[in-house]
C-alpha cells in the first residue's frame, strides 16, 4: 500500500510537470550544458575551455575540452567521448596544455601539443590530482595529491585465522573533523604537492608532514620556488582559518612562512615579472562573516600592503594581467562581476553577468581568465541560460549557445527584478520573481516562497534549474536575498552574527507582502522551501506563522546543540556563528532552533535530506519529523540515498527534489473557489 502511494504521488507530481511539452520538465535536466573553467592564452589569442553535459544512462556528469578564437572563429573539440575531461592549463607559450582525464580508469595527467594534435598520458597516478600549474620555464607541472598515511592503532589485535569470517575492521577516531561532507569519513593522510617533467617520468613529492597543501599555487620566474597557503598552526583543529602564504623550494622542499597575521592568507599568484605576489586574506575577528581583501607583497615577503578598492564585498580570483593591473570577482546586489584594479587601489568594473555554474539554484560564483594585455574569457549567465562562454575586448561577446536546441522550443518562466522594504527597520531587500510561461496578469497564481542556504550567500539574476520547474508547473516563485545574504556589503551580512535565524524572518515575509501586492497571487495558496540555511528558515517561518499551505524543509538545522556537534567542523560553528560552546551557553543555541519553535507548527510539512550529508546531517531532520508527528501535523520524510549537502551532484537526485517538492505542494494546493477541500 505504502508502494502504491509513492508510485501515485509521483505520477502526479511528474504529470504537473509535464503538461505541455512547450515548458521545461524534470528529464530535462538531463540535456542541460554549461561550461567552466575558460583558460586564455597569455597573448590572448586562444581560449581552451570545459563543455559538461551529463549521461542518462550512467547519472553522471561528462565533460571535453574546446578550443575557440577569441572572436568566435576555429571552434572545434579537443577531447570527446563519455569521459571526465578537465581542468585545462595551458603552457606559457601557449603550444601545449595539460589537462586532467579518466579516459584510462583514473584520473591522470595528460599532455596535448595543440599545434600537432598529439597527445599523451602524462602520470600513472593511484590518487586524483588537482591544482595543475606550468613552471614558467615550461618544463614542469605542479599539482596536488592526497598521500595516504598508516592509520594509528590503540591496541594490538590478534589475526584472524585464514578463509575466517570476522566483522569489518574496527576504525579508531581521534581527529577533531573525523568526516567532510561530499567525501565521508577522512582517511588518515594530507594533500601534497609534487612537480613533474613534462618529457614525462615519475613525480617527485616536494611537501610532507600532517599539513594539507590545497588550493592555489603558483610558481617564481626562475622555477625554483612554489608559493602556496598551508595551515601549520601547531592548534590548526583549533584555529582552521589560520593560513600563512609559504614559499616552498622545488630543489630541497624547504618551506618558509611569508605572512604571520591572525586570518586566512590565500590564492597567491606571482606578477608576470617575478616581482610581486598578489594574494587573499583578511583580519580574524571570529565573525560570522568576513569581506576578503587584496593584498600585494614582494616575492620576499616583505611591504605587504592591502589594496583599499573601497569595495565593500568579498573579493575572490585574483589573476595579474600585466604587472600592474590586478583582476577579480565580487558580487554587487546579486551579481557575480570581474573587476581590476591598479596598486593603488583605482577599481573599475568591467564585466557584469558571470557564473551560471551553479544549474540547481541561482547562486553566485563563476569562472573567468584573463591575458596579459586584458582580454577577458569567462562564463556568462542570465535567468534564460546556464553558463556559456563569452569574451570581453573593449565589449562582451557570447560565443556559444549550448542550451539553444532545447530552449527554442522549451518556453522559460519570465524573470523579474524587485526591491522592497522590510517591516523590520525598513532596510532594502532584493529579490526575483519568476512567473510561469505564458503568464496573464488578470488571473491568480499559487506562490512558492525559495530561501537560500549559507546563510553568507546571494542568489541572483541567474539560471535557475529548480526556479523554472516551479515556474513550469505554474507557480510564481519568489527568491530574494535578506539579511546576512552577501554582496550587500559587510554589515549587512553581519546583521544575522550571533543572531540567526532573527529578523531575516521579516525580510522573507515582507516580500511575499510585495508580490501578492502586484495582484496577481493566489494569499491562500502561498508554499515555501529552502535548503540547509533555506531549511532552517523555512522552519522557522513555519514556526512563526501558519500563512502557508505546505512547507518543504531541506536538509535543514532544526537544533543547533545537536547539529554543532554532529556537523563535519564543529569547531567553525562554535568558535564563528556562537558566542560560545553549546554547554556554555544553551540558551543561545536553544532561542536561535527551529526546534523550539515546533509546538507552534500546524502546516503540513516535509523534510528532504541526503542519506550521507554531513554539514546539517540527517539526524537533523529525524528530529524534527518526530516532533511534528508526535503532534499529528501532517508531514512526511525523505532521504536521498547516496547523497551527501549537494544534493544535486546526481542529474536524477535534483529532479527527485524538484519532483518530491512539488508533489508535496500539489498535495496540499486548494484552489480559491474550494478552500475547504484537500487533494
Amino acid at each position: 500500500m505504502k508502494l502504491l502511494y509513492t508510485t501515485l504521488f509521483l505520477l502526479i507530481a511528474l504529470t504537473v510537470l509535464g503538461q505541455s511539452s512547450s515548458t521545461l520538465e524534470p528529464i530535462d535536466i538531463f540535456d542541460l550544458e554549461y561550461i567552466s573553467n575558460p583558460t586564455i592564452s597569455e597573448d590572448g589569442e586562444k581560449i581552451i575551455y570545459v563543455r559538461n553535459s551529463k549521461d542518462i544512462m550512467s547519472d553522471k556528469g561528462a565533460s571535453n575540452l574546446w578550443i575557440v578564437n577569441p572572436d568566435g572563429s576555429n571552434h572545434y573539440p579537443l577531447t570527446t567521448g563519455n569521459y571526465s575531461n578537465s581542468s585545462p592549463s595551458l603552457s606559457p607559450d601557449g603550444n601545449k596544455l595539460a589537462y586532467v582525464s579518466n579516459k584510462s580508469g583514473k584520473q591522470q595527467i595528460h599532455l596535448m601539443w595543440l599545434d600537432k594534435g598529439i597527445q599523451f598520458k602524462l602520470t600513472n597516478l593511484q590518487k586524483s590530482p588537482s591544482q595543475l600549474t606550468w613552471s614558467p620555464d615550461g618544463k614542469y607541472i605542479a599539482f596536488q595529491m592526497f598521500v595516504d598515511k598508516k592509520p594509528e592503532s590503540l591496541v594490538n589485535l590478534p589475526a584472524k585465522p585464514k578463509g575466517a569470517n570476522w566483522a569489518d575492521p574496527t576504525v579508531y577516531i581521534d581527529e577533531m573533523v573525523y568526516r567532510r561532507d561530499g567525501s565521508g569519513y577522512v582517511k588518515p593522510g594530507n594533500s601534497q604537492v609534487f612537480v613533474i617533467s613534462t618529457n614525462g617520468g615519475t613525480p617527485r613529492q616536494i611537501t610532507s608532514g600532517e599539513v594539507d597543501h590545497v588550493g592555489m599555487m603558483s610558481w617564481s620566474k626562475d622555477s625554483k620556488y612554489i608559493f602556496l597557503s598551508a595551515n601549520h598552526d601547531d592548534d590548526r583543529e583549533f584555529n582552521p582559518l589560520d593560513s600563512e602564504i609559504y614559499r616552498i623550494s622545488v630543489s630541497d622542499g624547504s618551506n618558509t612562512a611569508l605572512t604571520e597575521r591572525y586570518g586566512p592568507d590565500s590564492s597567491p599568484i606571482v606578477s608576470p615579472d617575478g616581482s610581486k605576489i598578489a594574494y587573499l586574506g583578511f583580519d580574524d575577528k571570529k565573525l560570522g562573516y568576513h569581506n576578503s581583501s587584496i593584498y600585494v607583497m614582494n616575492i620576499d615577503g616583505s611591504s605587504s600592503e592591502k589594496i583599499e578598492t573601497n569595495i565593500d564585498n568579498s573579493i575572490y580570483n585574483i589573476q595579474w594581467s600585466g604587472n600592474d593591473r590586478i583582476f577579480f570577482l565580487y558580487d554587487e546586489e546579486g551579481n557575480t562581476k570581474v573587476a581590476s584594479t591598479n596598486l593603488n587601489g583605482k577599481y573599475r568594473d568591467e564585466i557584469n553577468n558571470v557564473g551560471g555554474l551553479s544549474l540547481g539554484r541561482p547562486y553566485s560564483g563563476g569562472d573567468f581568465s584573463v591575458s596579459n594585455d586584458g582580454v577577458v574569457a569567462f562564463t556568462h549567465t542570465t535567468p534564460d541560460h546556464p553558463a556559456d562562454l563569452a569574451v570581453y575586448d573593449k565589449e562582451v561577446q557570447r560565443i556559444t549557445r549550448l542550451n539553444e536546441d532545447l530552449f527554442n522550443y522549451k518556453q522559460l518562466g519570465e524573470v523579474e527584478e524587485i526591491w522592497y522594504e522590510s517591516s523590520h527597520d525598513g532596510k532594502k531587500i532584493q529579490g526575483w520573481i519568476c512567473k510561469p510561461p505564458n503568464f496573464d496578469s488578470t488571473k491568480k497564481y499559487p506562490l512558492i516562497l525559495e530561501i537560500h542556504g549559507g546563510p553568507f550567500a546571494n542568489y541572483g539574476d541567474r539560471f535557475s534549474t529548480e526556479v523554472q520547474l516551479y515556474a513550469a508547473a505554474g507557480y510564481v516563485v519568489l527568491y530574494t536575498n535578506p539579511r546576512g545574504s552577501t554582496s550587500y556589503g559587510a554589515d549587512f551580512a553581519n546583521e544575522i552574527h550571533h543572531n540567526y535565524p532573527s529578523n531575516d524572518y521579516e525580510d522573507l515575509m515582507s516580500g511575499v507582502d510585495a508580490v501578492i501586492e502586484k495582484g496577481y497571487v493566489d494569499e491562500n495558496r502561498l508554499f515555501v522551501t529552502g535548503g540547509s540555511g533555506g531549511g532552517v528558515l523555512t522552519a522557522w517561518i513555519i514556526g512563526k506563522t501558519d500563512r502557508f499551505r505546505a512547507a518543504v524543509v531541506a536538509k535543514p538545522v532544526i537544533n543547533w546543540y545537536s547539529h554543532t556537534l554532529s556537523a563535519d567542523n564543529p569547531v567553525f560553528f562554535t568558535e564563528y556563528w556562537f558566542p560560545g560552546k553549546p554547554w556554555e551557553v544553551p540558551e543561545e543555541y536553544m532561542k536561535r532552533s527551529p526546534i523550539s519553535l515546533v509546538g507552534n507548527v500546524t502546516t503540513p510539512t516535509m523534510l528532504l535530506t541526503g542519506e550521507n550529508d554531513y554539514r546539517t546531517p540527517i539526524s537533523e531532520s529525524e528530529q524534527y519529523y518526530a516532533a511534528l508527528k508526535l503532534n499529528k501535523v501532517p508531514s512526511a520524510l525523505v532521504r536521498i540515498q547516496e547523497a551527501s549537502h549537494g544534493i544535486a551532484a546526481k542529474p536524477s537526485n535534483l529532479i527527485n527534489k524538484v519532483v518530491y517538492i512539488l508533489g508535496w505542494f500539489n498535495k496540499f494546493d486548494v484552489s480559491e473557489e474550494n478552500l475547504n477541500t484537500e487533494k
